[in-house]
């Protein structure tokens, strides 16, 4: 992370997200999660090398996922 990332994030300023593969992985597994459960959509994830970090915050805490 960089000085002005870490300002940024400091100062509540958000980020458009640049990565759009992980961004549409997330989605993708998200919108799985009726049909197919929780521990599944995280094994894709997993599948998929999405940091264990990244998967946890975003399948667990939805709120704590960007907002667009």
């Amino acid at each position: 992370m960089t000085l002005s990332t870490a300002s940024q994030q400091h100062h509540g300023v958000k980020q458009v997200r640049n990565d759009f593969r992980t961004r549409d992985v997330i989605n993708q597994a998200i919108a799985s999660i009726p049909t197919v459960g929780l521990q599944r959509a995280a094994e894709f994830l997993s599948a998929m090398n999405i940091p264990a970090d990244l998967a946890v915050r975003t399948l667990v805490y939805p709120s704590r996922r960007r907002q667009m």
